[in-house]
Order: structure tokens, then C-alpha cells, then sequence
């Protein structure tokens, strides 16, 4: 009996090791380099190292950086999703679709569009030279704080919207029906209704600002400022390299995020309620004045404006210019750029090296995360705990953080396994990265199965391996194909994993641009941002187009 379990439990064992290799070893070696000096333990060596006042500057800059761009993000998110969620205007489902367009948007891709814009001589200046320098005092924190929020502000709005609308009309009229005002109503029934999705959001927004590399590092570096991320790539890649201080920086973010994710469980399991159930509800409406109207579609447009149409303005514009010099003139226009990209071997050659590690890197997270659903579903206690929870746990922590962790670890076993400076290395990172997106959208896909189904399967005589092909796998793979498409999306852009750990003289579409903006060839280096935008947009809609048609089905 106990060889029969053992034999059941073994898949699984394998399963955690790999998981445990891949990802919690690299998290480990990141705490041992703090505080292991030439093979000793010395935890003074790490506490100098953080305690440092360069340091000490860099946490500071980046938890006032997180505060303000959570502040910016709800002043901008709020009024959107309580439009959207309680007015007429949220008929219009098109306007979903166009809010999540910041989001996959690469964020050094719509700062670079920021910086064209801005700019001395920028795009802004020439389309109004009446203003003079005005544009150029973008250049400050809260400039910074600007472009950070408009990338991560969706993921505030959406959740918001999707709690206001859950939110029975009924009591709010119960407070009204009691002489409560609308200030009244808001303060006592809205707000606290609505504290822990904030919660939630406001938290994602935290820590996704606190691991945003791509904005400080094209923003932040011009006006001087920098964060935990931008410190750990230096700290990294430029000599003399000090994997010790890159390594302390990344246990302080590490815990400071676990502490976020504690405040916000804290905060959460206190101020939720459920306002679902076997009842029908309606969602309440607030009716728009004429007045009310105009001024809604004008936050509106501004917000899409600032958000999208700055952006993109500029980046098109850019990769269709001639000779930057004259800028917005009549006949300096071109699509030479297009065709040098599309020729020239170097750029054709990172087009496809991203091809292939977001195809790749999707594949093989699909196999992983589905056999890691499959095996949590089936075990018990700590087996099941310490599967779910190390398959999710690089969803918890800064990207930048495991990318130094697999450095340190493969580098340190190299004689052992020579993948390090290899595309493999680059395949794994991604791997580790986007894992939970997988195990995420395969879940769900899972609990929309019924358990008798499967159980006829058995019933009639199938093995578990057919039950699995023959009724698992068809229910279960939009999910997967979801979670592939999702990974594709965002590991062709990948900026961090590529600029740290890529094979010398490797360039993928990510790296690419930032050396053509930074060498000079910035409409070259905007083409590819459009011909990137483009590829994950082609992706997006085709995946839109195969969930709809299978939905009909």
C-alpha cells in the first residue's frame, strides 16, 4: 500500500522540485548573496549595504514613488470607473476594450512616447510653439508620476467598476428612504462596501509601481531619479558590478511587497461583504443632466487622450519622420524606417529571437501550469499548499528580483548545468516569470467542470489518461489557450529579463528600441515600437476572435 502511494505521490514530488529549482532556489541565493560574504555569514555586510545613503535614498524615492502613483492612479481610475459602473455611458462596452489599450501598451514604449512629446524641440512645441518651453517642465517627479499611473490605472479602474456594479441598487435606497443625503450615502454605505476591492487594487498598483523597470529607467534616469529597479539593473550590469548591494536592494523590495501583501489580507478580511447571492439584485443608475453628459465625455476623452492619444501621437509620428530636424512639416514624412527594419538582418533577427522565446516560453508554461493544476487538484495538505503556493509565488514578488536570483543561481551551478548566457536561460526566466498566468486561467477553466462528468468517464470503463483527453483537456483548453496567449503577449515585449541576462550581442525587439532611442535612431527605434504594438495587437484580436467563435459553438 505504502509503494502505491508512494508511486501515486511521485509525479508530484518531481513537479515540486522542478518548481522548487526554478524558483524558489534562485529566490534563496538572492537573500544568501545579502548576507554571505566570501563564504561566511556576515549579516553586517548587508545591513552596511542597505544602510547606505545612496540606498537609504533609493527606498525612500521608491515608496514615495508608489504612494503618489496609487494617489494619481485613483484620481484618475475612481470617477472613470463610477462612470462606466453607474451611469448610461457604461453601455458602451467599446469603451472597455479602449481602457485596457494602457495597459498593453509596454510602459517604456508610452514613456518614450512621453519623452518625444515633451521634449526641447519636442512634438508638443511644434505643433504649439506659442507655449515656448512650457512642455519641457514635464520633466520632474511628477511627471514621472503622470506616465507611471496612466499605464497602471486600469487595473484600479476595472476592479472598481466590477465592485460598484455589484452593489445592489436596493441600499442606497434604503439610505435615501432614511433622509440619508448622497454625501451621507457615500460615506456610509458606498465607501465601506467598496474599502476592500480599493484595497486590492491600490496594493496592485503599489507593488507593480515599485517593480516597474522600463519608466524610471527611460524617465526616471533623465531627471535624475532613481528606484529600487533601476539600482539593482545598475548595480548588476555596470562596472565594477556589485552583485552584494544588487542583491540586498532586492530583499528589501522583496520585503517590503510580503508586508503590502499582509497589510492588504489584514485589510481585506475585515472590510468584505458579500453582496451576491441566490437573490436578484439590480444595479443602481445615476441619471445624467444634460450638463452632467457633456462634462462625463469630456473626462472621458481627456482620460484617453493623456492616456492613449499622447503615446501613440508620438510614437507614429516619430517612425514616419524623415529627417528629425524639421519634425511636423509638410513632405518629412516616410515609411523608410518600415523598410530598413524589415531589410536590415540585426532588427529582423531580434523580431524573430522574440518570436521564439514568447512562443516558447508560452508552450512551455502551458505544459507546466496545467500539470501543476492537474497535481493540485489531486493531492492533499502540505503536497497540495506547497504546489499552489510555489507556482503562484512569482506572481507575489518584483520581476526583477527572480531575474537576479536566476543569474546568481545558474551562474553559481554553471559548471554543473552551462546554461547561463545562453537563449535557455532566457527561455527559463520567462518561464518563472509568467508560470502563474497559466496555473490562474487553468484553474478557473477547472471550476466550471463538473466532477460528474469525470466521474462517468470513470464509470464507463476510461483510464485516466483517456478521461483526461477525451473530457479534461477539451474543457479545459480555452483556459490553456488563454493563458498562452496571455504570456505570448507580454513576454514579446520583455524589457528587465532581456536587458539583464540576454547573451552578449543578442537583441530582442525590447532591447532594440532602447538602444536605437538611446543611440540617436529614434525613428528607427519607433518603428519597431509600432511594429511591436502591432504583432501583440494582431495576437489580441485573434484571440478575441477564437474565444467568441468557440463561445457560439
Amino acid at each position: 500500500m505504502r509503494q502505491l502511494n508512494l508511486k501515486k505521490k511521485l509525479p508530484q514530488m518531481i513537479l515540486l522540485l522542478l518548481l522548487i529549482g526554478m524558483i524558489l532556489c534562485p529566490l534563496v541565493t538572492v537573500f544568501a548573496k545579502a548576507v554571505i560574504v566570501d563564504g561566511r555569514l556576515d549579516l553586517y555586510h548587508g545591513w552596511q549595504a542597505i544602510a547606505d545613503a545612496e540606498n537609504i535614498e533609493t527606498v525612500c524615492n521608491s515608496l514615495l514613488l508608489g504612494i503618489c502613483v496609487v494617489a494619481c492612479s485613483s484620481v484618475i481610475a475612481l470617477p472613470t470607473a463610477f462612470l462606466l459602473a453607474r451611469t448610461s455611458i457604461g453601455k458602451h462596452r467599446w469603451l472597455d476594450i479602449v481602457f485596457m489599450v494602457p495597459f498593453m501598451t509596454p510602459p517604456y514604449i508610452a514613456s518614450m512616447g512621453w519623452i518625444l512629446f515633451m521634449q526641447k524641440r519636442g512634438l508638443f512645441q511644434q505643433l504649439f510653439p506659442a507655449t515656448g518651453s512650457w512642455s519641457e517642465g514635464f520633466f520632474c517627479f511628477g511627471g514621472l508620476v503622470l506616465v507611471m499611473s496612466l499605464h497602471v490605472f486600469p487595473f484600479l479602474m476595472t476592479m472598481m467598476k466590477n465592485a460598484m456594479q455589484n452593489i445592489p441598487a436596493s441600499l442606497e435606497e434604503s439610505g435615501a428612504v432614511f433622509g440619508a443625503g448622497a454625501g451621507k450615502r457615500l460615506r456610509k454605505i458606498l465607501a465601506p462596501l467598496l474599502t476592500s476591492n480599493y484595497a486590492i487594487g491600490a496594493l496592485l498598483v503599489f507593488v507593480k509601481t515599485l517593480s516597474e523597470y522600463g519608466t524610471p529607467y527611460t524617465l526616471g534616469r533623465r531627471i535624475g531619479f532613481y528606484v529600487f529597479t533601476t539600482d539593482i539593473h545598475r548595480y548588476a550590469t555596470t562596472a565594477p558590478i556589485d552583485f552584494g548591494r544588487s542583491a540586498s536592494l532586492s530583499s528589501i523590495l522583496v520585503c517590503i511587497c510580503m508586508a503590502m501583501w499582509l497589510m492588504q489580507n489584514a485589510i481585506t478580511s475585515r472590510t468584505s461583504y458579500q453582496l451576491i447571492n441566490g437573490k436578484g439584485s439590480r444595479q443602481a443608475r445615476s441619471n445624467l443632466s444634460r450638463a452632467g453628459k457633456i462634462g462625463a465625455w469630456l473626462w472621458i476623452a481627456l482620460v484617453l487622450l493623456i492616456a492613449i492619444g499622447v503615446p501613440y501621437f508620438s510614437i507614429i509620428a516619430t517612425s514616419l519622420i524623415k529627417l528629425r530636424g524639421y519634425g511636423l512639416a509638410a513632405g518629412n514624412f516616410t515609411l523608410e524606417h518600415y523598410q530598413e527594419l524589415l531589410t536590415t538582418p540585426k532588427a529582423l533577427a531580434s523580431i524573430g529571437k522574440s518570436l521564439f522565446l514568447a512562443v516558447s516560453s508560452a508552450t512551455i508554461c502551458s505544459v507546466i501550469g496545467t500539470a501543476v493544476v492537474i497535481a493540485v487538484r489531486k493531492s492533499k495538505g502540505f503536497m497540495k499548499k506547497m504546489l499552489e503556493g510555489m507556482s503562484l509565488l512569482p506572481e507575489m514578488l518584483p520581476s526583477i528580483v527572480l531575474i537576479i536570483g536566476i543569474m546568481l543561481f545558474w551562474n553559481a551551478i554553471y559548471k554543473v548545468l552551462p546554461l547561463y548566457n545562453t537563449m535557455g536561460i532566457m527561455v527559463l526566466a520567462y518561464v518563472v516569470l509568467y508560470l502563474p498566468y497559466t496555473v490562474q486561467y487553468v484553474t478557473s477553466a477547472f471550476t466550471q467542470i463538473s466532477g460528474s462528468l469525470l466521474e462517468a468517464g470513470r464509470t464507463f470503463g476510461g483510464s485516466p489518461g483517456y478521461v483526461f483527453r477525451r473530457i479534461t483537456l477539451p474543457m479545459i483548453s480555452q483556459g490553456i489557450f488563454a493563458g498562452w496567449m496571455m504570456i505570448f503577449i507580454i513576454a514579446f515585449r520583455e524589457l528587465v529579463t532581456a536587458s539583464l541576462i540576454a547573451p552578449p550581442n543578442t537583441l530582442v525587439v525590447s532591447t532594440y528600441i532602447n538602444r536605437e532611442f538611446e543611440q540617436g535612431s529614434v525613428s528607427l527605434g519607433m518603428a519597431m515600437a509600432v511594429l511591436c504594438v502591432l504583432i501583440t495587437t494582431t495576437a489580441l484580436l485573434i484571440f478575441n476572435a477564437v474565444t467568441r467563435k468557440r463561445s457560439e459553438v
